[in-house]
């Protein structure tokens, strides 16, 4: 298909959407506190709308000697399609155009402009509001159509020249404010995509970091069976022959295993420029945590109790968990006084760090980071739970129940 033959095409497809199409559609939902406006603009445009149509009725019954009842159905004429153009632009539209050609009845030619007052300002807001909320080529049809009456109907050439730059100058506006808010919501929509983008990463990536902590840890222990059922029958005299092999099947099952999860965790370790090679820390280390935190500027106090020995994936998790709760701490409520506690209850270990208010520079937002995302994912992977949010005494905090012998207890 050539070129004029689309544009001609796709003209058509316009004016028949104009004339017989469905409505534009509606603009988003109101927030509260536009809903809360509407309730204050609704009955005052209803007055403003009887108003206009009795000033309208009076000007026609005026001017025109028109009869009352033709001049108030002639005003709301004038009215009503302003008062739809907001949420049905096309009808508002379709209604208004033939009261253009209804409107010059009985007109003068001492009048400027064959049609009153009124309904030349509520046809220019139909306009508007229809370029806004339409395409451009729906609009221009529109345009071309409204100037139709005013050519043959407007007495003056140069009212007609007047009319023809208000007709323009409303599409224009129109146009403009409806690019404006296109693009506005297109920004607001990329924006909301980055973030659910940030977030999935963000949360892969943690549980990347939380694979390849559970690799390591694992991978000792399973290395230490591997080895263990390797020298037994060196290290036991007198075993049968079936607890040798016995043994030996233990130790190549450890091997493989070893060697699926190296397999495995390569897949993540691929992208990564920064391998941890150091000792992943433990439990005994949240006091250095501590006094790390104290020498950034924080104030910090630390209640442990008698803990028993806990298992490498508990310690991490909960070195872990007081790590990034403080870091939040500290960025979202700078100056504020923070606690750790540590304690063991019903073979679990319960972690809970909370701070005060923060002072000047606070953030608020409900700490809804993707921190908190990787805390209760570290808790749950070991069967734990974990809860997050503000406390009584206006502050934030978080716990962690690890479970680390048997079920875990309630906090």
């Amino acid at each position: 298909m050539s070129q004029p033959a689309g544009a001609v095409r796709a003209a058509l497809r316009d004016l028949r959407r104009l004339l017989v199409g469905p409505d534009a559609p509606r603009p988003s939902a109101p927030t509260r506190r536009r809903r809360r406006w509407h309730g204050y603009l609704v009955p005052a445009c209803l007055l403003a709308g009887l108003g206009l149509t009795i000033a309208a009725a009076r000007y026609l019954a005026d001017t025109r000697g028109l009869p009352e009842p033709y001049a108030l159905a002639l005003g709301l004429g004038s009215t009503l399609p302003a008062g739809l153009a907001a949420r049905h632009p096309l009808w508002a539209w379709r209604i208004g155009y033939p009261l253009l050609y209804l409107g010059v009845i009985d007109a003068t030619r001492a009048e400027a402009w064959p049609w009153n007052p009124v309904q030349i300002v509520g046809y220019l807001v139909v306009l508007v509001v229809l370029a806004a909320r339409t395409d451009t080529g729906v609009a221009t049809w529109a345009g071309l159509l409204s100037l139709l009456p005013v050519y043959l109907l407007v007495p003056h050439q140069a009212n007609v020249y007047g009319v023809t730059v208000l007709v323009i100058v409303a599409l224009v506006l129109g146009d403009q404010i409806g690019r404006r808010r296109r693009s506005q919501r297109a920004l607001a929509d990329q924006a909301e995509r980055s973030e659910r983008e940030q977030a999935r990463r963000a949360v892969l990536e943690e549980r990347t970091r939380i694979a390849r902590e559970m690799h390591d840890v694992v991978a000792h222990h399973m290395s230490m069976i591997a080895v263990q059922a390797e020298t037994a029958p060196y290290r036991l005299n007198g075993l049968p022959e079936s607890a040798r092999a016995e043994f030996t099947a233990i130790a190549g099952s450890a091997r493989d295993a070893l060697t699926d999860m190296r397999r495995l965790l390569g897949v993540l370790r691929s992208d990564s420029t920064d391998p941890q090679t150091a000792p992943q820390p433990d439990l005994p280390e949240v006091p250095a945590l501590v006094d790390a935190a104290r020498r950034a500027g924080m104030t910090v106090t630390l209640a442990v109790d008698a803990l028993p020995a806990v298992p490498a994936p508990v310690g991490l998790a909960a070195y872990r968990i007081v790590q990034e709760a403080l870091a939040n701490a500290a960025r979202h409520a700078p100056g504020a006084a923070a606690r750790v506690t540590l304690r063991a209850r019903s073979g679990a270990l319960v972690v809970r760090v909370e701070n005060d208010p923060g002072g000047a520079g606070a953030e608020d937002g409900g700490r809804a980071g993707h921190g908190l995302t990787g805390m209760r994912e570290r808790a749950v992977s070991l069967g734990g739970s974990f809860t997050a949010g503000h406390s009584d005494g206006g502050g934030y905090a978080v716990a962690a129940v690890l479970p680390y012998d048997g079920e875990a207890g309630t906090q």
